[in-house]
């Protein structure tokens, strides 16, 4: 056997090998993302079928979160504290078996500081570092690559990761050590609905005044108060489209994780708690697995307005990047 012992063979770089649990409505495009950048990822789903597409990525589908545990850095994009805990301490998870663990394990979840707190240390004891990496947007934001992330956790381990973090987001932002990427999500999903809800409320008044949903929402989203997030949610209150990006169940959590930390810090959140209320009554009338834009049609409901598709174009601000 001919050994190469050439400068060239003892200078190769390293490539990093990712792994990705959680491909749904977030987890897919950003996992896509990474494969599209010609990252090695091997992805892991509870239903399989979800993550099979990432396979014509270049993706290597696995069927045990424990295939995951030698890779160099994994990241982790579920729906609750519960399931990252179960993914991560659970029975086969990546952090409980005997062997090796990976170097980095990357939460891009909104999940509780406390639940966190306790991974991370576990993850120290193996010899692995957690980073609180959350992210603010939907799927198609992921997808359009616009995506905002804020991360915390040790500095070394961040700076390792940084470079993927900027493949999946548009911009990064490190927060400090320990949960404090915790706080700064929740914080922002709070806004986030109250927001909505206030968006729902002056779109409502608008139209009960004869000014079409279109109409003021070109203006507003041209105006000094209008955003990016007003911009993108902007079809969805025109044309009635409820497809769910994020549920009113799903906001509910936020909320309840939000209020509850608030709470504990002897911060009062009138506003927010009051909008809570509000998301409460819409999942308390049914609307479980819709998006949380359904609070415009509940504020609609409550002045008495029978809301109706309005057929005309709007302007997301996502297309150009996606394009």
């Amino acid at each position: 056997m001919t050994i190469d012992d050439s400068p060239a063979a003892d200078t190769a770089p390293h490539r990093p090998r990712l792994g990705w649990i959680g491909t749904g409505r977030m987890g897919f495009p950003l996992a896509a993302r990474l494969l599209d950048a010609g990252h090695d990822v091997a992805v892991y789903n509870r239903t399989r079928a979800k993550a099979e597409p990432l396979a014509a990525h270049g993706a290597t589908v696995v069927d045990a979160i424990a295939d995951l545990a030698d890779r160099d850095v994994v990241f982790t994009m579920v729906s609750t504290s519960a399931d990252l805990a179960e993914v991560t301490l659970g029975e086969g998870g990546l952090l409980r078996h005997d062997g090796a663990v990976p170097g980095v394990i990357v939460d891009s979840s909104t999940v509780s500081a406390e639940v966190s707190t306790r991974i991370r240390a576990v993850a120290a004891q193996r010899g692995s570092a957690l980073i609180a990496a959350p992210v603010s947007g939907n799927g198609k934001v992921a997808k359009a690559g616009r995506l905002s992330v804020v991360a915390s956790g040790p500095l070394d381990a961040f700076e390792r990761v940084r470079p993927y973090l900027e493949v999946i987001g548009r911009s990064v932002t490190y927060a400090g050590d320990g949960e404090a990427a915790r706080l700064v999500k929740l914080a922002h999903n709070i806004f986030l609905g109250v927001v909505t809800q206030s968006l729902a409320e002056v779109t409502v008044l608008a139209e009960k005044g004869g000014v079409s949903r279109a109409a003021f929402l070109e203006f507003l989203n041209n105006s000094v108060v209008g955003s990016v997030f007003t911009r993108y949610k902007s079809p969805a209150f025109v044309h009635l489209d409820l497809t769910p990006t994020f549920t009113p169940v799903l906001l509910r959590k936020d909320f309840d994780l939000g209020l509850e930390t608030a709470r504990r810090m002897e911060v009062p959140m009138p506003v927010a708690a009051l909008t809570y209320q509000l998301v409460q009554a819409a999942i308390g009338r049914g609307h479980l697995d819709e998006d949380f834009a359904v609070l415009l049609t509940e504020q609609a409901a409550a002045a008495g307005l029978d809301l109706a598709p309005e057929d005309v174009p709007v302007d997301d601000g996502l297309s150009a990047s996606e394009e």
